[in-house]
């Protein structure tokens, strides 16, 4: 049996070696069942948007899918290929019950999955992703009648979705055509390759000044699919030839967003959202939320601001539920994630652009002043395989190591030292440990990580006695 990985970051796997047919149906039935029976509850109609990323497998697993909730009674919005954020704030155009997003983000391109969405466009929550598996798991599908089957609808949209970020009053269409900006866009060879030209046109950019660099849709992607500086050496390179003002890269499904600036250097993913949260400071006041394993140069630039972070446990869903308790302005994920409520509470590449875009006009410099300016630290992100052990005894046995330190048990463990950090953490979406550190030199954030890899083998080892 192939690898199946099913969590709240959706249910996940190699299509035809442990993503097939029957898994979509089971997982599309159950999930199905419950839009259904919540939206009878709910007094509302079981509306269900489904988009896709442009994976080759993409349209027959969408197929197979929208089948199947129309089977449950459930009637389907298809908005075809389409990036993540595009979809869930279709959920929210629509008031639709829920959304799937049929995309494995950054896996290889033969991976494919069910992202899963509630009523508000967000990622299932822990417990509603845990009853999704449970009826899945139970095989407790309810189909309906032949004359109480869901109906069919299909459009784009894209530019709805484009039209709500132009709607913000922190953007200004003019300002940012007035940059005269020439931009390089890597879209991965999937939907960020439409969306993101499509958007910077909008925003003012000039269509011969928009280069395109892996923007067809094949799903074939020309390069490993996370948006790393060592998978994007042609575009740091294209910017560097172009002269052009900022580079853009995306994941698959266009909810990450890494940068390039104008000197042709790589703008580390966790700076994303650390740019994005300097820009909207300057307009207003509010605290900020990311995850455990995102870099301190946030807690920075809102000391400079005179504002606060708060962390969650890694995972969207997390980062959101605790935008909610603390009514963030902003929030995000150090991996190019930017998340504005003001939009909607979901990664967003597009609206991370747009605000970027809106901070080198107000600001009238270069890409790359603004990175000077930013607090810099090195961060290594390594994983371990997870062999056949409990994952709690392992970290509960590197805490009693570390007890003498500052630690954090929200969601694995991270141990906070005075001017650096590990965070050692299961993968929602592969059987690994990651383990990532950061510190004020790459050398010696790499030592931090070898040295905790080395004491988690021995944990390991005494765990599996």
């Amino acid at each position: 049996m192939g690898t199946l990985i099913a969590s709240i970051s959706g249910i996940r796997g190699i299509v035809g070696d442990g993503l097939d047919p029957s898994v979509l149906v089971r997982y599309a039935g159950a999930y199905g069942t419950w839009i259904r029976e919540r939206s009878t509850e709910a007094g509302r109609d079981p509306v269900v948007v489904v988009g896709r990323d442009a994976r080759p497998s993409g349209p027959a697993c969408a197929q197979i899918v929208i089948g199947t909730l129309r089977g449950m009674g459930c009637d389907v919005v298809d908005v075809g290929m389409a990036a993540t954020p595009t979809v869930e704030m279709a959920v929210l155009r629509h008031n639709a019950a829920g959304g799937i997003i049929l995309s494995a983000s950054h896996n290889p391109e033969a991976w494919n999955a069910l992202k899963l969405l509630n009523e508000r466009g967000e990622f299932l929550t822990p417990g509603q992703g845990e009853e999704v598996i449970r009826r899945a798991d139970a095989g407790e599908a309810a189909p309906v009648g032949a004359f109480d089957l869901g109906g069919l609808d299909a459009e784009s949209a894209l530019e709805p979705h484009i039209d709500a970020i132009l709607d913000l009053d922190v953007i200004d269409r003019e300002a940012i055509a007035g940059l005269d900006a020439t931009v390089v866009v890597d879209g991965v060879n999937s939907v960020g390759g439409t969306a993101l030209p499509a958007l910077l046109r909008r925003l003012g950019v000039a269509p011969d000044q928009i280069v395109r660099l892996h923007c067809k849709p094949t799903g074939r992607f020309a390069h490993p699919a996370e948006p790393r500086p060592e998978h994007l050496t042609e575009l740091t390179q294209r910017v560097a030839d172009e002269g052009a003002d900022l580079g853009l890269a995306v994941d698959p499904d266009a909810d990450r967003l890494a940068l390039v600036d104008d000197r042709g250097r790589f703008i580390l993913e966790e700076l994303t959202q650390v740019l994005a949260a300097d820009f909207l400071w300057r307009h207003r006041s509010g605290p900020f939320v990311t995850n455990l394993s995102s870099s301190r140069a946030i807690d920075d630039v809102a000391a400079r601001h005179g504002e606060s972070v708060y962390r969650s446990a890694v995972g969207e869903i997390n980062v959101v539920e605790r935008m909610r308790d603390v009514d963030a302005l902003l929030g995000g994920e150090g991996n190019g994630g930017v998340i504005l409520p003001d939009l909607h509470y979901g990664r967003d590449a597009l609206v991370g652009t747009a605000l970027v875009l809106q901070h080198l006009a107000e600001t009238g410099a270069p890409l790359s002043a603004l990175h000077d300016d930013l607090p810099h630290y090195a961060m290594v992100k390594d994983k371990r395989d997870l062999p056949e052990v409990e994952v709690a005894a392992v970290l509960r046995e590197m805490a009693e190591r570390y007890a003498e330190e500052d630690l954090s048990t929200i969601d694995g463990l991270k141990i906070n030292f005075a001017d650096r950090w590990v965070h050692m953490r299961p993968s929602n979406t592969e059987p690994i440990l990651r383990v990532y550190a950061e510190a004020p030199s790459e050398e010696e954030a790499q030592d931090l990580v070898d040295r905790l890899k080395s004491e988690l083998g021995e944990a390991i080892a005494t765990a599996a006695v």
